[in-house]
């Protein structure tokens, strides 16, 4: 057999393992061993396999992950989040589905210091749905605004999964965290608009609740700078340069600990948290590694070079090709992981989108995407990584709903599923949007380094 043969039946094998159940780390290290030794034999594919683990464990751009995790934990054991949450609640409570609109901006403000999906739906399944509750909300309601605000960790930065897009790419850590930024906040926007839409056409379904003084609203405030301190620690560090990503989010860590520890934080808490995120950190590790010697692999079967010219030759514009890819990811999602879902895929889809849109070097003149080749990278990275955000609320492994229906059992996993759905379809729209308007997405980072 050809070498792109035997990409195309490992890649299916692969694909198959998943399904099965196999978990992804596994599945693809064992791919890319049986695929390495098929191209090049035992001795030489053995041997470079069992390079790529430390190899790739050395990887300075690789120490920004736990950075980031650590910094969520500990702003979550301190107790930050339930003073977000009331200063949310005063200011937001009073618009129809209040409440509902406070989760959402609040678990946005928390996404800016956890980075991670699932991490912030479980803390808001804990803190905002009691409140939603003893209001008298709809509890599908309830569980949707959380499973479907905890997927703002996706683009918000600190985003773990833009770290790991930008590792596998090789494009820039910082300039990709500086875009996920307005895509993340018009994501909250448009969450937030949905819900007051929602519940001003059925009232029963969230009703407003009286609004403070403002007074009172005002002294809800300083309970939220710690966290915004650190967002602004953290974003200033990589839009001027003065820090790299790493450096950036070991600061923020640095602070959010010490802003734990004045609010009397103890070790029990600490110690848990330092375990939660090296256990975090292992598992993402583990992901990378595996599916990293599965990528070696790709790259001397030639199949991401045939795939490319596979997706260029198609007879249809550049657009409808994009919106194609973006479906697949929709249906993969359905049965992957975010993380190993991108893993997977963009070793493969990567070269065929930027030979899409001319090559890596088009100008913006000459793209197809309307969009220079510089540019076209960072885009498709926000919005796949936007698409990950859907698979993470999307039947049957909607991770962030079953992350919700466990914290709170008294809500059935149904009813999340039958509350995420208008989510759903304003994460579409969302997409969509970024589609059509890419200056959405690239107008920062091209101003901060211009």
């Amino acid at each position: 057999m050809d070498e792109l043969t035997i990409g195309i039946l490992v890649t299916v094998g692969l694909l198959f393992a998943v399904f099965l159940g196999v978990r992804v780390y596994a599945a693809a290290a064992l791919a890319g061993l049986c695929g390495m030794v098929a191209l090049i034999g035992w001795d030489a594919g053995a041997g470079m396999v069992g390079t790529i683990p430390h190899s790739k464990a050395v990887n300075y751009v690789l120490s920004v992950l736990p950075m980031f995790i650590l910094i969520g934990f500990i702003a979550y054991h301190a107790g930050l989040t339930h003073d977000l949450f009331n200063a949310a609640k005063a200011w937001f409570g009073w618009v129809p589905g209040g409440l509902a609109v406070a989760s959402v901006f609040a678990t946005a403000g928390f996404a800016a210091v956890s980075g991670a999906s699932t991490a912030t739906a479980a803390v808001f399944s804990r803190v905002a749905i009691p409140h939603m509750l003893e209001n008298g909300y709809d509890r599908r309601l309830a569980a949707g605004v959380v499973a479907a605000g905890g997927t703002l960790a996706s683009l918000i930065p600190p985003s773990a999964i833009l770290v790991i897009y930008a590792i596998i790419v090789e494009e820039s850590v910082g300039t990709l965290i500086l875009a996920g930024f307005l895509p993340g906040i018009v994501s909250a926007i448009i969450y937030a608009l949905l819900i007051i839409g929602q519940c001003w056409w059925k009232p029963e379904l969230g009703p407003a609740i009286p609004s403070p003084p403002f007074a009172e609203k005002m002294r809800t405030l300083p309970g939220t700078i710690p966290i915004f301190a650190v967002v602004a620690i953290i974003f200033s560090a990589m839009a001027m340069g003065w820090a790299t990503p790493t450096e950036a989010g070991a600061l923020g860590a640095f602070v959010v600990l010490l802003i734990a520890l004045a609010r009397g934080m103890r070790w029990g808490p600490l110690e848990e948290a330092l375990l939660e995120t090296a256990k975090l950190t292992a598992m993402i590790f583990a992901l990378i590694w595996g599916v990293l010697i599965f990528v070696r692999f790709l790259g001397f079967a030639g199949l991401p070079e045939a795939f490319a010219e596979f997706i260029v030759a198609l007879p249809y514009p550049p657009l409808v090709v994009i919106v194609m890819i973006l479906l697949g990811y929709a249906v993969l999602g359905m049965f992957m992981d975010a993380i190993g879902m991108l893993l997977l895929t963009l070793p493969v889809v990567y070269p065929a989108v930027i030979a899409l849109n001319g090559g890596p070097d088009v100008s913006y003149a000459d793209s197809a995407l309307g969009m220079s080749g510089a540019a076209a990278p960072i885009w498709f990275g926000i919005i796949v990584v936007k698409m990950c955000e859907v698979c993470l609320i999307t039947p049957p492994v909607g991770l962030n709903c079953y992350v919700v229906s466990a914290v709170r059992p008294d809500i059935p996993l149904a009813d999340v599923f039958r509350g995420i759905f208008p989510f759903f379809l304003a994460d579409a729209a969302t997409i969509a949007l970024f589609i059509v308007y890419p200056g959405i997405i690239t107008w920062l980072p091209t101003y901060v380094n211009s």
